[in-house]
C-alpha cells in the first residue's frame, strides 16, 4: 500500500468571511473537522496544516495536526497557486526524511467531510489504474450549457459548441449531457505529479462522487448559517472532535 500524507491549507486573510478556515462552527473552529476526520480516518502517515498564521498553526496543533513550518507569505495570498504550497510542504516533509508518495488535500472549508468519506475515496485510487489524481465532485445543479457570457448589451453560449441544429440553451434539460462539479471535500494525487509537473491533478483525472454534506462548503456567511442548521436539524453530521474546544 502507498504511503499518503494529508495537506490542510489555512491561509489567513480571506475576505468573503474573515477567518472562514478558523471560524467557529458548532462549538470548534472550522479546522478542527477537517483535522480530526483525516486523523480518525486512519489513512495517513501525518496530517500536515500549511498556514502563514501563528494563531492558526496553535489551533492545528491543538486538535492534533503537525504544522512543521510557516507558509512563506509569497505563497499565501488571495491569487497563489496551490501547487506553490504543496510543493513547500513536500519539500520540508522531503527534507526531513519523511517522504510520501501520495498526498491528499483536505480543505477545511469542507467541514462534513467523514473520515468515512476519505476511507472511501483513497480506496478508490487505490484500485483504479494509469491516474494522475482524484478529485471529489458532484452532480452539478446548473448546466454550463444554459450559462452565457455577457459583453455589453450582447451574450452569447459559454458552451458554444453545442449543435447548431439544437442549442443546448434551447434544449430541455433532461436531454442535456449529466454534468459534475468539484468541490472542495478532497483530492488525492501522486507526489510526482507535485515534485515533478506543474500542477497539483496532473493530465490523468478520476471522480470521486461525494454524496449528501460530504461536499459542502462554507465560504460566506449564509453557508456558515445553513451549516449551523444542518447539524441542529439532524440532517448532517461533523466529524468526532475529542478535543476540548480551543480558546484563544
Amino acid at each position: 500500500m502507498p504511503s499518503i500524507v494529508a495537506l490542510i491549507p489555512a491561509r489567513s486573510g480571506s475576505k468573503r468571511v474573515v477567518d472562514k478556515n478558523v471560524r467557529p462552527l458548532a462549538g470548534h473552529p472550522t479546522i478542527a473537522y477537517t483535522i480530526a476526520a483525516a486523523c480518525r480516518s486512519g489513512v495517513f502517515g501525518a496530517v500536515i496544516v500549511s498556514t502563514d498564521s501563528e494563531r492558526y498553526a496553535s489551533i492545528a496543533r491543538h486538535y492534533g495536526a503537525e504544522v512543521p513550518e510557516l507558509r512563506p507569505a509569497d505563497m499565501a495570498g488571495a491569487l497563489s497557486p496551490d501547487i506553490d504550497w504543496v510543493r513547500h510542504a513536500i519539500g520540508l516533509l522531503d527534507a526531513s526524511g519523511r517522504s510520501f508518495e501520495c498526498f491528499a488535500i483536505l480543505r477545511p472549508t469542507s467541514p462534513f467531510r467523514l473520515p468515512e468519506t476519505i476511507r472511501r475515496a483513497w480506496s478508490e485510487f487505490q484500485a483504479e489504474a494509469g491516474v494522475d489524481s482524484l478529485r471529489a465532485v458532484e452532480k452539478g445543479s446548473q448546466h454550463p450549457g444554459k450559462m452565457w457570457v455577457i459583453r455589453g448589451r450582447r451574450m452569447t453560449p459559454l458552451m458554444p459548441l453545442s449543435p447548431a441544429e439544437q442549442p443546448w440553451h434551447s434544449t430541455q434539460m433532461a436531454a442535456l449531457p449529466e454534468v459534475h462539479v468539484q468541490n472542495a471535500s478532497l483530492e488525492i494525487a501522486w507526489s510526482r505529479v507535485a515534485r515533478d509537473g506543474g500542477t497539483i491533478a496532473g493530465d490523468v483525472v478520476m471522480p470521486f462522487l461525494t454524496t449528501d454534506a460530504e461536499g459542502y462548503d462554507v465560504n460566506t456567511e449564509y453557508d456558515f448559517w445553513y451549516g449551523e442548521q444542518l447539524v441542529a436539524r439532524g440532517e448532517a453530521r461533523l466529524p468526532e472532535v475529542s478535543e476540548a474546544p480551543f480558546f484563544g
